[in-house]
């Protein structure tokens, strides 16, 4: 079956509220109202509204990069799914690997954060990937495998298309160093048969599956011409309108 490819931009902790909203602004004036592929931006917290209001209209839509999985409370210098979702957010990265390597966030706690996210309306860019000392240990499956079952725990049959994985060789991430097209695709075919095993080929077949590993304009028609690569979730390359609006092109290209 066709995937609706999607192009996620993870802003990380970059641009002020005017600079976001400008670099929208460029983006949606380049891609006007791209409906083939689908397009998210995920601005830190402080840039979201000023983005969601050079949103307003647009086909592009709004993502936050985390937030926490209760509703509200002594939780300093957290935000919850409900302050998203008054700001017309409807995505939302979970255990990014920045997420669990510098702030320990473990695969249980990731977990609640996915079944909250369901249960709020929105949706979860779950992230899994190994380090470099886990890919050259040969244990990348292994440990891929035990992030998505664990990220995925009660997730239900009915809300498993609501979800998209990402994954994210972590050794690729801001290094430069990208996996080859088949180093990408040997996993991403790896967790869709693991999504036939934990939910059937019919709901496996319609999950997207992005590769958040260096995606940019040189490589990105390659990796999106593989039947289990369904988009990126780009870094680097979405701080910047033109290669973000070339990636979006590219994966138009390949639908």
């Amino acid at each position: 079956m066709i995937r609706k490819k999607l192009i996620a931009g993870n802003w990380k902790m970059n641009k002020s509220a005017g600079d976001g909203a400008t670099l929208v602004k460029d983006i949606v004036d380049e891609i006007g109202r791209e409906t083939s592929v689908e397009v998210v931006v995920c601005p830190p917290f402080t840039a979201l509204e000023s983005v969601a209001k050079a949103l307003e209209g647009q086909a592009v839509k709004l993502g936050a990069q985390n937030f926490h999985h209760e509703k509200s409370g002594a939780y300093t210098g957290e935000i919850s799914a409900e302050m998203l979702r008054a700001l017309y957010v409807t995505h939302v990265i979970l255990g990014h690997s920045e997420r669990r390597t510098y702030f320990g966030e473990t695969d249980a706690f990731i977990n609640k954060k996915v079944i909250t996210a369901l249960a709020s309306q929105l949706k979860p860019i779950l992230c899994v990937g190994e380090t470099l000392a886990e890919r050259e240990a040969g244990s990348t499956l292994s440990v891929v495998q035990t992030q998505l079952e664990g990220g995925l725990k009660g997730v239900a049959l009915d809300q498993i298309t609501t979800v998209v994985i990402a994954y994210e060789p972590v050794w690729a991430i801001g290094t430069g160093k990208v996996a080859t097209t088949a180093q990408a695709q040997e996993v991403h075919a790896f967790i869709r048969d693991l999504l036939t095993k934990l939910y059937g080929a019919p709901l496996a077949q319609k999950v997207r599956i992005l590769y958040g590993g260096s995606m940019k304009p040189s490589n990105a028609a390659e990796l999106l011409a593989e039947k289990d690569i369904d988009g990126g979730l780009i870094g680097g390359a979405s701080l910047e309108a033109k290669s973000f609006v070339e990636l979006v092109k590219a994966a138009a290209a390949a639908n």
